[in-house]
């Protein structure tokens, strides 16, 4: 076991401050990447649970809860990949599981194929696959018109169904604090991103966690990879992590066995 750590709350990102919540400690920490419109406390129950025997890490990225952005901040799943980078080496974290939801997956499969020497272990929640141009243009047509707010609102209401109340408004509060142009620079962005042959390539450990209806989504990751060992779990939303974080919880605490 390492020995206890220092803890601190921000590195130097590319795009100025990222804030983090660091604490625990232990051989292989967690790293925890969060999704659209989320922040670090997306991950407070894991972190909780977790630090009872190992370190563990949620950063915010660029843009999003604590973090700093510049105005033509880019966010593909490269850029939010930068981000990992910043907080890993900032923490001075040699090698480490990497934890990554919807658009954190991707920016974790990003971090993974570039760095896959210091990644022991890729769990991969709610990240999308790649989304045929048909969908996607379609999209993001419709999120640069005057229609944007009931789009998103339509887009959220999918995402937050079977959420628990409190777990609706918190995303729905996280969301809206994201402008139009970042929203849309965002979108854009995880639909340009193909992650199939990066995450083919990942030879260390992995896993896929999804909901239910995601199965049968046309950007589902599993059905695209479907290699991958996966997990399911019912009747949540977008976030099982916070919807039923002992299930979560469970599923994280047998890979890490594995």
């Amino acid at each position: 076991m390492a020995s206890a750590i220092l803890i601190r709350d921000t590195v130097k990102g590319e795009e100025g401050n990222i804030f983090l919540d660091d604490g625990g400690s232990g051989d292989f920490p967690l790293v925890f990447t969060h999704s659209f419109g989320g922040d670090v406390s997306h991950w407070k129950n894991q972190l909780s649970h977790f630090r009872v025997g190992r370190r563990a890490v949620a950063i915010d990225f660029r843009g999003h809860g604590k973090s700093e952005a510049r105005p033509e901040s880019r966010y593909t799943a490269e850029a939010l990949a930068n981000d990992i980078v910043a907080v890993v080496d900032g923490l001075d974290l040699e090698k480490f599981i990497l934890v990554g939801h919807s658009m954190g997956g991707s920016a974790a499969i990003a971090y993974a194929d570039a760095h896959p020497d210091r990644v022991v272990g890729l769990v991969l929640v709610g990240t999308p696959g790649k989304t045929p141009i048909e969908i996607s243009s379609e999209v993001i047509m419709s999120l640069q018109s005057d229609k944007y707010q009931q789009v998103m609102d339509d887009y959220m209401k999918k995402l937050v169904m079977n959420a628990r109340p409190e777990v609706a408004t918190k995303i729905n509060e996280g969301v809206k604090k994201l402008s139009k142009e970042t929203s849309v620079s965002i979108i854009q962005s995880m639909f340009d991103y193909d992650p199939i042959d990066k995450l083919t390539r990942y030879t260390g450990r992995k896993l896929i966690v999804q909901i239910s209806n995601e199965q049968t989504q046309p950007n589902s990751l599993h059905n695209q990879v479907p290699d991958v060992p996966s997990n399911i779990i019912e009747g949540t939303s977008h976030w099982p992590q916070l919807d039923k974080p002992d299930v979560f919880n469970n599923i994280l605490e047998d890979f890490l066995r594995r």
